[in-house]
């Protein structure tokens, strides 16, 4: 999206000096790899794309910005050492490409290092920032142990599911942008606002990435498709699915997530079939759509120009859309 990409070559200028590789080389090199892997770096950008609608130098929230990619990566890391993942964006998974405990010490020294980030900001930036980080990672961390407990439990609602990705994902994405505000300091009602608008379309974000995890182009979408199928989670597919299934589909549905098969590809597209004959792959469509106008209803209590509201809906739409 362009309105993107002028921050995104700023933050990729400043990220690339933000880490370098150092001894023990083997402590460093792991996360020069994951930061080097690309993705989509919507967050961080968004902390700069804040900042700079609210009338700041976006290049004063560069560290903040920094920041909240190293915490991104971490969590990432350890996030495919729990789900098992042997693929990021395309690539060999850090714990693939080394072992479990790089793995481990390698996302903790880039939890420590996005903390020291903030370290160059004034004592009350500073504090705003790092109170609002720590809240931000606690919730991460419970919505990741959700995500872990919801395996092995057959009751799991769909009220239960989106907290769950709501800490999991939504409050880094309104973080991000909160911190942009905090840094540009912006009004108290608007730094609250625009956490909401980030909150409400990271929801979004997750249930798509959910959607494409099942009915993505493994060419464009970086990771295996079908991983969570293979990993038995219960996504806002599965609950929506197995609450209109008839009798025999939620007897398969249930069958097929409490099974490992080495070969997964029939599970994968029995499932999937399931999935579009419930009705539940088009239920998942209508919800992005809802957080997506949620999100574009909290922005009109911002404080910013029409323009620049426009750009952020346009930005949520494209959100909507994506396909990797």
């Amino acid at each position: 999206m362009d309105v993107l990409n002028n921050y995104g070559e700023a933050l990729m200028a400043h990220l690339d000096k933000a880490v370098t590789v150092k001894e023990p080389s083997e402590l460093y090199t792991p996360i020069k790899y994951i930061l080097t892997l690309g993705g989509k770096r919507l967050r961080p950008v968004l902390t700069l794309m804040t900042a700079d609608f609210f009338g700041n130098d976006y290049m004063k929230a560069m560290n903040a910005a920094l920041a909240v990619e190293l915490f991104h990566n971490f969590s990432l890391i350890h996030d495919d050492i729990m789900d098992d993942a042997p693929l990021r964006r395309g690539k060999e998974t850090v714990h693939e490409k080394w072992d479990v405990n790089t793995g481990i010490l390698s996302g903790d020294a880039m939890l420590i290092l996005a903390y020291q980030l903030f370290e160059d900001y004034e004592p009350n930036l500073f504090r705003e920032l790092a109170k609002l980080f720590s809240k931000t990672a606690i919730e991460v961390c419970e919505g990741q142990q959700y995500d872990v407990d919801f395996e092995t439990r057959d009751d799991v609602t769909l009220p239960e599911y989106l907290k769950m990705i709501e800490y999991k994902t939504a409050v880094l994405v309104g973080a991000a942008m909160k911190m942009g505000a905090i840094v540009a300091e912006a009004s108290q009602s608007c730094k609250d606002h625009i956490y909401d608008f980030g909150k409400n379309l990271g929801i979004a974000f997750q249930l798509q990435d959910d959607y494409l995890d099942a009915f993505g182009d493994p060419r464009t979408f970086g990771k295996q498709v079908g991983g969570d199928i293979i990993a038995n989670k219960k996504t806002f597919l599965y609950l929506t699915a197995l609450e209109r299934s008839n009798k025999n589909q939620k007897k398969s549905l249930e069958h097929l997530f409490g099974i490992s098969p080495l070969d997964p590809s029939d599970k994968i597209d029995t499932v999937k079939k399931i999935f579009e004959a419930t009705g539940s792959a088009n239920a998942t469509l209508e919800e992005i759509e809802h957080y997506t106008v949620k999100a574009n209803n909290v922005l009109e209590k911002v404080a910013l120009s029409e323009d620049k509201k426009d750009q952020l809906r346009s930005f949520g739409d494209w959100l909507m859309k994506r396909t990797v």
